[in-house]
């Protein structure tokens, strides 16, 4: 049976996603939360909240039902917010096929559970490991939405379920590879927001590319870090889903984390800053504390990730973030 595609949250990266399945020839449902919104994307071809002057194409269609949504749907992608994941696939679940391939766009870890996407999906529907994929890469939506060239990270314990989705969404502009290693690619997504408000708030505190770097390559190291204690493959983080998000997600001034971070640097309260979003979530900002507790659990040491949730939670003032992360002892890079 060829895939039909729901696709819930019409935010930029649910919408540009949708556009590259119904590009590569697979019929798209979007959901919206707002009717307003789908209308718009029905009547107009223009998701204008979010990507404003982007044509999308004719098979995608669009509603704010969920039930409408997901009829006849054989795979579902859920693009809502980490944070609000459980709330809503809690309402959606009696809807879904029990079969269906369950895709998460979502980049967290949950706050209190500290569980990581596929999990929370697992839990609330029922679904088996070999169900749920993950979806991962350099991936800012309005590059895609433009049709700039890029690639991404699909990842699935069941490799075939991968290369399903592979062809379903592979187009002239995006490349999709696959990977098994689920843990790894979904680490990957959610400590590269944290370290992206690092980025942003460097930028912000007037610091070069030496700063910068250093905050890449060593965010990098403690994603990483966390990465083995979880069972990842540590090849992971030098791919796509690692170095390559990480790259684009810190430099990029189109990444809502690193803009977040960067209002924080020049002297904006956390409050401020999230209203100079307009709606747009920055995921570090609460996953920074899940991803934080994640690691004491565990042992690992996480410096940028500790100062990043200081600085987003507890008053710490930006100004001291490079002290703070230069003044740590001394020791060998590796």
């Amino acid at each position: 049976m060829p895939p039909r595609f729901a696709v819930f949250g019409s935010g930029s990266w649910g919408t540009a996603f949708a556009k590259v399945l119904a590009d590569a020839g697979s019929e798209v449902t979007l959901w919206a939360r707002r009717s307003e919104v789908a209308d718009a994307i029905g009547e107009r071809r223009e998701n204008p909240d979010y990507l404003p002057g982007v044509r999308l194409p004719e098979r995608l269609v669009s509603t704010s039902d969920p039930r409408r949504a997901l009829d006849g749907a054989n795979a579902v992608v859920l693009a809502v917010p980490s944070q609000s994941l459980r709330h809503n696939l809690t309402a959606w679940r009696s809807l879904i096929k029990p079969e269906a391939t369950l895709i998460s766009l979502a980049k967290g870890v949950e706050l209190g559970t500290l569980k990581r996407m596929s999990q929370v999906i697992m839990e609330v529907t029922g679904a088996a490991e070999d169900q749920v994929v993950a979806v991962s890469g350099p991936n800012l939506a309005q590059e895609i939405a433009h049709e700039q060239p890029t690639a991404t990270v699909i990842a699935c314990t069941d490799h075939d379920r991968a290369v399903a989705l592979q062809r379903a969404c592979t187009t002239g502009y995006f490349r999709p590879y696959t990977i098994t290693d689920v843990v790894g690619c979904e680490l990957g997504g959610a400590c590269k927001n944290v370290i992206a408000l690092s980025c942003g708030m460097a930028t912000g505190l007037g610091f070069g590319s030496n700063t910068l770097g250093t905050l890449i390559t060593r965010g990098l190291a403690e994603t990483a870090r966390l990465g083995a204690a979880l069972g990842a493959d540590p090849l992971t983080f030098a791919g796509l889903a690692g170095l390559g998000d990480l790259v684009a997600t810190c430099l990029s001034p189109l990444s809502r984390n690193r803009a977040f971070g960067e209002r924080l640097g020049r002297g904006q309260t956390p409050a401020q800053a999230q209203a100079a979003q307009h709606g747009q979530v920055a995921e570090g900002v609460k996953s920074c504390s899940a991803i934080r507790e994640l690691a004491l659990r565990h042992g690992v040491e996480m410096p940028i990730t500790e100062v990043v949730h200081r600085v987003c939670h507890d008053g710490f003032d930006p100004r001291e973030m490079a002290a703070d992360l230069i003044g740590r002892k001394t020791k060998p890079e590796r």
